[in-house]
C-alpha cells in the first residue's frame, strides 16, 4: 500500500509548527473557503428524533436533490441510478470492486490522484499507466498510447475531470475520442468529476454521462466535498445506467451498511446554494490560480503551465529529487519563520522514476498567502543544496 504524498510529510509539518515556523499547506485539497450558510443552518435545525442507519444507497430525499443537482448540467439520472458513498473515495473503491477482478488491468492517464493506485492495490487491480507531459499542460495521450497498453486484462480507462493533480480539463473532443476506444474494446470509463464547478477561462465541464454510445460503460464518480468546500461531510456519489454494475456495487454499499445521515441532511440543503455563492467562489480561484501560475513562471529554471480547471497545478523545478526537496523544506529551510509545504509529484506517478523535478500544488488559500508561500518558495530554491540547472 503505497503511502499518501500529499499526507506522508505531515509529521515534518508539525515539528515545524513546534519550532515556531509557519507553514503554508499548499499539499492538501483542503479549501478555506467558507462552507454554504444554507446548509451548515439546515444540518444544525435538522430535527432528529433517532439517527438511525439511511437506505444503504443513501436517503431517497438525497439521491432525488441529487437528481435536481445534474440536471442543471444536463446530466439525466434517476434516483435508482445514483448510490450515496462514504466519500468520493469509497466511490472509487465500489467501481474497481465491483467491475474488475483482480489481476485486471485499468488505464489511467498520469500523473493521476495517488489514491487511485492506493485503491488499486486494496482491489488486487493492476494500474497500466499512459504519460501525460507537462509541456503540453498535460493533454490527453493520443489514442495509440492507449492502444499500446491495452491487453486482454483490460477492463477499464480511469479519468479525473478537471484533472488532479495537473488541473486539466478534457475537451469533448478528447472525451470522445475515450468513447470510441471504450467502444471499441467494450471498457468501462470511470470519470472523476468532483470538481465540475471549477473550470476557468469560459471552459465548460463535459461530463462521460453525456458520452453517445456507451451509456452501459460509463461510472461517475462525484463528491461534494470541494464543490461546497465540506470535505467533512464525507459524501460521495456512484453513478452509472448499468444495471448490473449497480447491482454489484450495492452489495458492497450493503456490506458497509449507509452513508453517513449527517452528510445526506447537509448535500439536501446543499444542492440550493444560490449560483452567487459558486460566482465568486470561481472568482477568487482564478486570482489564486493566476498568483501561483505567474509566480512560478517568473522564477528562474521553473515552468507551470496554466490549469484549466480544480485547483491543482504541477510544476517543474530546477531540484533534484521532489521528496527530498519537500522533505528539506520542513526540516531544514525557513525565510521569515515561514515555510510553504508541497506535494512531491512522485506519488502521483506508477513509477518511482518519474515526477523527480515536479511538485503539485494546491492553491486553496487566500491571495495574500498564497503571495507569501511563493516568496518561501522562490527564496528556497535560491538555497536549496539539491539545485540543479
Amino acid at each position: 500500500m503505497p503511502s499518501s504524498p500529499i499526507r506522508k510529510l505531515v509529521p515534518f509539518s508539525d515539528a515545524a509548527k513546534q519550532r515556531g515556523v509557519k507553514v503554508y499547506h499548499l499539499n492538501i485539497g483542503q479549501p478555506d473557503i467558507e462552507t454554504p450558510k444554507g446548509a451548515i443552518d439546515a444540518l444544525q435545525h435538522k430535527d432528529i428524533g433517532v439517527l438511525a442507519y439511511s437506505h444503504s444507497a443513501g436517503y431517497l430525499s438525497c439521491r432525488e436533490k441529487l437528481v435536481e443537482y445534474y440536471q442543471r448540467f444536463n446530466i439525466k439520472v434517476t434516483p435508482d441510478e445514483i448510490i450515496i458513498t462514504n466519500g468520493g473515495s469509497e466511490g472509487i473503491q465500489f467501481a474497481f470492486n465491483a467491475c474488475l477482478d483482480p489481476g485486471d488491468e485499468v488505464i489511467i492517464p498520469e500523473p493521476f490522484y495517488a489514491n487511485y493506485n492506493g485503491f488499486a492495490k486494496t482491489a488486487g487491480v493492476v494500474v497500466k499507466p499512459i504519460v501525460s507531459v507537462i509541456d503540453n499542460g498535460f493533454a490527453l495521450p493520443p489514442i495509440e498510447e492507449f492502444e499500446k497498453v491495452i491487453t486482454p486484462k483490460t477492463k477499464a480507462i480511469m479519468i479525473c475531470n478537471p484533472n488532479n493533480p495537473t488541473g486539466y480539463l478534457y475537451s469533448q473532443k478528447e472525451l470522445e475520442t475515450l468513447a470510441g476506444i471504450v467502444k471499441k474494446y467494450d471498457l468501462f470509463l470511470f470519470s472523476d468529476e468532483v470538481y465540475r464547478e471549477f473550470a476557468y477561462d469560459n471552459e465548460k465541464v463535459c461530463s462521460v454521462m453525456n458520452l453517445q454510445g456507451i451509456e452501459q460503460n460509463v461510472i461517475l464518480l462525484d463528491s461534494v466535498s470541494k464543490r461546497y468546500s465540506a470535505c467533512g461531510a464525507r459524501i460521495g456519489m456512484f453513478v452509472t445506467k448499468n444495471k448490473d454494475v449497480y447491482a454489484t456495487a450495492m452489495k458492497f454499499a450493503q456490506a458497509r451498511l449507509s452513508p453517513p445521515s449527517f452528510g445526506q441532511y447537509f448535500t439536501e440543503a446543499a444542492v440550493d446554494t444560490p449560483k452567487e455563492y459558486f460566482d465568486a467562489v470561481l472568482a477568487e480561484y482564478i486570482a489564486r490560480r493566476n498568483c501561483i501560475v505567474e509566480a512560478i513562471n517568473n522564477m528562474p529554471g521553473c515552468f507551470c503551465p496554466k490549469p484549466k480547471g480544480a485547483f491543482y497545478a504541477v510544476a517543474r523545478l530546477p531540484i533534484d529529487d521532489s521528496d527530498r526537496f519537500c522533505r528539506w523544506l520542513l526540516e531544514e529551510f525557513s525565510y521569515e519563520s515561514q515555510t510553504v509545504m508541497l506535494a512531491p509529484a512522485t506519488g502521483f506517478y506508477s513509477a518511482p522514476d518519474k515526477g523527480k523535478n515536479e511538485v503539485r500544488i494546491s492553491y486553496c488559500l487566500k491571495v495574500s498567502d498564497l503571495q507569501a508561500a511563493m516568496k518561501c518558495l522562490e527564496e528556497a530554491l535560491k538555497v536549496y543544496p539539491g539545485r540543479v540547472k
